[in-house]
């Protein structure tokens, strides 16, 4: 299977992709499919993280780390709506919003060394990058680079996990790197199945010096 997968034609991104949801949100959005209105709980989801954050400044403690917990059941409940209202577009923004805000003040506030939250920073942006820009070209992510990246909110339980065993810094650490190879290896293998003209042949054709007199 090549790295990247080739469409008839561009198409605009699916909301529900772009929400970049994990396994565990995706089966939470299986239960009850269509019962709340994503826009208003994405708002309610960046909400409950930015007050548990401010709560405690943003320091690691327990009321902080049960951010992630309660983002992933208020957004996993709405992963199988259509995404088909009027504002619905404004969801993924907002739940990009609450996912770098998260780890952005959690890291810092803690103790994170700058340069490694930075560095899972960008690898998270790229990632999202990718499944915004691909589409616009006429190709989409292989679904299982889409899971390996874990989803915002199973990327938030990593770093909730980590707080718990009082290794934070560790825990952004191996996200960062794991991200990062996930990302090399896929950037690898769509290089690789990027089809090539020969420009020597190219040369020919256009009756180049090498191409035939007669």
């Amino acid at each position: 299977m090549s790295g990247a997968v080739r469409e008839a034609a561009p198409r605009r991104p699916d909301l529900r992709q772009l929400r970049d949801d994990s396994h565990i949100g995706l089966l939470l959005g299986r239960i009850v499919p269509g019962a709340f209105p994503p826009l208003l709980t994405a708002l309610t989801v960046a909400l409950v993280a930015g007050t548990l954050l401010v709560a405690d400044g943003g320091q690691l403690t327990g009321i902080t780390l049960f951010a992630p917990v309660a983002s992933l059941l208020l957004s996993g409940l709405v992963s199988g709506h259509p995404h088909d209202g009027r504002f619905d577009w404004l969801v993924p923004p907002v739940l990009r919003v609450t996912e770098y805000g998260f780890l952005t003040v959690l890291g810092l506030a803690s103790g994170v060394p700058g340069p490694l939250v930075f560095v899972l920073l960008v690898a998270v942006v790229l990632h999202h990058r990718d499944d915004v820009t691909r589409p616009a070209v006429g190709m989409v992510r292989p679904g299982w680079v889409r899971a390996a990246a874990l989803g915002w909110d199973g990327r938030l339980l990593v770093v909730a996990v980590g707080g718990a065993l009082e290794s934070l810094t560790a825990a952004y650490g191996l996200l960062a790197a794991y991200l990062v190879a996930l990302l090399v290896r896929e950037s690898v293998r769509t290089w690789s199945a990027t089809p090539v003209t020969d420009l020597r042949d190219d040369h020919n054709d256009r009756g180049g010096v090498n191409a035939s007199s007669t």
